[in-house]
């Protein structure tokens, strides 16, 4: 799967742009706040519909206009696709594949795989238990549209519980329905615990061996799911914490409370360890999220790399580098010097200035 180009039309700071990447490495270089690192939104949107900066699309479009366009020229399996993204201040984003519009973001999914990892990703370890949820659920998204419905479906009723809870406090009557959003809680998020359970188990197939070669032969990481409650335990969790949730006004119980553990040596890194092993374990995370994408499309993503290297040492970078040899990557740096004497071979530079991207060179080997 690669990206063939983008175009972007009154995009964050791009009025216009025209772009057309290379199969291999693609380097997006400038100073700071020139427009690098919205490229790359642009091509998360085009695969996910949403920002990877949790961003609304009226923060997104040119603050003085009203609407914004994506479109991604792309080729899966020998085979073209375009996908066009309509961005509007006032209303619901519209989407076409091969200019036929789809009706819900779900029939998107899939057809671009994409992998983001930038230096905030080198925190997930230890930050708290919503990036780590939100990192399964983003790759899952990607992966399995049965996972995005029952996510979908499970906000929406936490959303509308919480809010019910509110309510009671002026009309305890309300108190009749509660069961019935509970029961649909339980529907809904039992499916994501058991596909929350499965993801952790393909994970740790691939990401120990993984991180017992970036340490050296030196460490061995599990990576562990914590659910808030048990599917077998769930509905009788829920009838006993209502009264808790009522006096609270907040869903206490249901899978928008888990956690996953990342143990190494049988030391949780959370908690306990250094910098350095909670970023080597990081790395770990997202190298291991290539491999398992590989693994359930047949397929490449595409890996974009937002100003990480500079994050990291020089043993990291190079095995990152030596680990996406056969996939398309787009990486955004601030200077060449450091990544060039780091990497084998560059296929396309573009210089970043003021939402602009003209390419300068291509095919760079040393």
């Amino acid at each position: 799967m690669i990206i063939k180009s983008l175009e972007l039309a009154d995009f964050r700071n791009y009025e216009t742009l025209n772009i057309s990447f290379d199969a291999g490495t693609n380097i997006l270089y400038g100073n700071n706040a020139q427009g690098k690192t919205n490229i790359l939104e642009a091509i998360y949107i085009s695969a996910t519909t949403k920002s990877h900066k949790g961003s609304k699309d009226r923060e997104i479009i040119n603050f003085d206009k009203e609407e914004a366009h994506i479109r991604t020229y792309l080729e899966k399996e020998d085979v073209e696709y375009r996908v066009d993204m309509h961005l509007r201040k006032s209303k619901s984003k519209g989407i076409a594949i091969d200019r036929q519009k789809i009706k819900k973001a779900a029939d998107l999914l899939g057809l671009l795989n994409v992998v983001f990892f930038s230096p905030e990703d080198l925190s997930i370890i230890k930050n708290g238990p919503a990036e780590r949820r939100r990192f399964a659920d983003m790759e899952l998204c990607q992966l399995d549209n049965f996972y995005l419905y029952n996510l979908n479906h499970y906000n929406k009723i936490i959303n509308q519980r919480n809010k019910l809870l509110k309510d009671m406090y002026f009309n305890p009557q309300l108190k009749e329905t509660l069961n019935i959003w509970d029961s649909q809680l339980v529907s809904f998020g039992s499916k994501i615990i058991e596909r929350r359970e499965l993801f952790t188990g393909q994970l740790c197939d691939i990401i120990k061996d993984i991180h017992n070669k970036l340490s050296g032969g030196k460490e061995e990481l599990i990576v562990k799911y914590e659910p808030d409650v048990s599917i077998e335990d769930f509905e009788s969790k829920m009838r006993e914490n209502q009264e808790r949730d009522i006096r609270s006004k907040t869903t206490s119980t249901g899978p928008h409370r888990d956690d996953f553990s990342f143990i190494v040596n049988g030391i949780d890194i959370r908690k306990y360890g250094s910098q350095g092993q909670q970023r080597t374990a990081a790395l770990s995370l997202k190298l291991s999220e290539i491999e398992l994408v590989k693994k359930m499309t047949k397929d490449t993503p595409v890996l974009l790399l937002d100003d990480v290297l500079s994050e990291l040492d020089s043993n990291r970078q190079n095995y990152l580098l030596n680990s996406i040899g056969d996939i398309q990557t787009i990486i955004t740096c601030t200077g060449l010097d450091e990544f060039v004497n780091n990497r084998f071979e560059i296929n396309r530079i573009f210089k970043v200035t003021e939402g602009t991207a003209e390419m300068v060179t291509e095919n760079v080997s040393n």
